[in-house]
């Protein structure tokens, strides 16, 4: 898929757009691996990407989630291991380091968009700080809801679908868990679902403004 045929984006796709009308995205099907390789950067064009790592037990941990403009690989980590999963179909745009670093505006346009990837990381970071696994996990979906979340009628509308077991990766606790947490927070009122989303109320969910959401 040619990259000037894609949805429009934020401006930093719009100057890859103007950079590389020539270069094709890479599609990939949700459930999809993304091959990392060490020398090369990934943008993510439309969709959303995961990010996982394996503790010593085995057990999978949902590192975080990288959406349009978003930019990831293995240069940028140094987790090991660390792959990638497309949550939502995707298209990608990957791009060497050496393209990376002999292009001024490729350089500043990724170090915003690094900018963001930063204070994400830091934000679900801060989730391991919170000792009731029911705080951790009304964080995450406001944390989600503020990257992701589209302002409807009914409040703030997730507009991906993570498992409970992804979620529960992301928190440190059991599917079972989340599951159950997510019914106590149905019951309180501030959790709704419509055709399978997720959907907060702002009011009693904690958010101060849309400001950040995606409309």
């Amino acid at each position: 898929m040619p990259i000037t045929q894609t949805q429009p984006r934020p401006d930093f796709v719009e100057v890859l757009e103007q950079l590389y009308q020539e270069r094709s995205l890479t599609a990939y099907t949700a459930g999809q691996s993304i091959p990392l390789r060490a020398h090369e950067i990934i943008l993510v064009c439309r969709g959303v990407v995961q990010l996982f790592t394996i503790q010593p037990d085995g057990s999978e941990t949902l590192l975080g989630l990288a959406g349009a403009s978003s930019p990831l690989g293995l240069p940028l980590t140094t987790v090991d291991p660390y792959w990638a999963d497309a949550l939502t179909d995707v298209d990608i745009l990957p791009l060497s380091m050496a393209e990376v670093e002999s292009s001024p505006v490729l350089m500043a346009g990724l170090f915003r968009q690094m900018t963001r990837r930063l204070q994400q990381s830091e934000a679900w970071l801060a989730l391991s700080g919170k000792r009731l696994v029911g705080d951790r996990l009304r964080h995450l979906l406001m944390l989600i809801a503020d990257e992701f979340g589209q302002v409807d009628e009914r409040g703030i509308r997730i507009n991906i679908r993570l498992t409970h077991h992804q979620i529960a990766t992301a928190i440190g606790t059991t599917r079972v868990t989340v599951t159950r947490l997510l019914k106590d927070f149905k019951a309180e009122g501030w959790l709704t679902t419509h055709q399978r989303f997720l959907i907060l109320s702002p009011p009693t969910a904690g958010f101060t403004s849309f400001s950040r959401l995606v409309s």
